[in-house]
């Protein structure tokens, strides 16, 4: 059965990274080596497998959304990569990284829709990636005031079923969003929040799990 607790060495994060969040506001101090396990986990269960090489955090299946925080990582601007694994399955498969979080309900969201990656319906391709801001700005109310402003298609498309990698840069009030090594976003947009900084987790949404690896974020210079 695969473990409750996240291993210590199951994400990435570089040294500058330990360093530089000690120093940001709102931080609690000096980190020693590779981050804790999400130490506040938010309407999820979470485990760990080992995927190949990867070692593997598993967020459950169940409604609402859910996130698992560190709290202690503080990020301002930067830039958050990770591998991501969603699923193929319409409606159930919502999988992201939260940032800029202050509590369970406010922070800024990226998140993919592996289900619509190659659909055959325009308008469904257009769905693939999304950003948000909770509690205000949620993705209902933003496609209906501000229709396809905050979303687009994700290309390369990636397998729907299988691992993406996601790099998200942040440059407040701008947000890019790239996808397997591509040079060319597939999402650009303008934080809706007035957050300049906050906690870094990764996120699924109402009725889905989701798969995460190699989490690294580092600080803008």
């Amino acid at each position: 059965m695969p473990s409750k607790l996240v291993p210590i060495y199951l994400f990435s994060v570089c040294a500058t990274v330990i360093a530089w969040a000690a120093a940001s506001e709102g931080s609690q101090g000096a980190t020693q080596g590779m981050p804790s396990p999400p130490p506040k986990v938010d309407n999820r269960e979470v485990s760990t497998a080992t995927d190949g090489s990867r070692r593997v955090l598993r967020l459950d299946e169940r409604e609402g959304d859910g996130v698992a925080w560190w709290p202690d990582l503080v990020m301002a601007d930067g830039t958050i990569e990770v591998d991501i694994r969603g699923r193929d399955l319409t409606g159930r498969s919502f999988v992201g990284v939260a940032f800029h979080g202050v509590d369970e309900k406010t922070y800024d969201v990226v998140y993919f829709r592996p289900f619509n990656f190659k659909s055959a319906d325009p308008v469904r391709l257009s769905h693939g990636v999304q950003y948000i801001a909770h509690p205000t700005y949620t993705w209902n109310k933003l496609r209906t005031e501000r229709p396809d402003e905050f979303e687009h298609q994700v290309s390369p498309a990636p397998d729907p079923n299988g691992w993406f990698h996601a790099r998200i840069v942040v440059k407040f009030p701008e947000v890019r969003v790239f996808v397997d090594g591509s040079e060319q976003p597939s999402l650009e947009v303008k934080q809706l929040s007035t957050r300049k900084s906050g906690w870094i987790g990764v996120w699924v949404g109402n009725g889905s799990n989701g798969e995460f690896a190699n989490l690294e974020v580092v600080p803008a210079q």
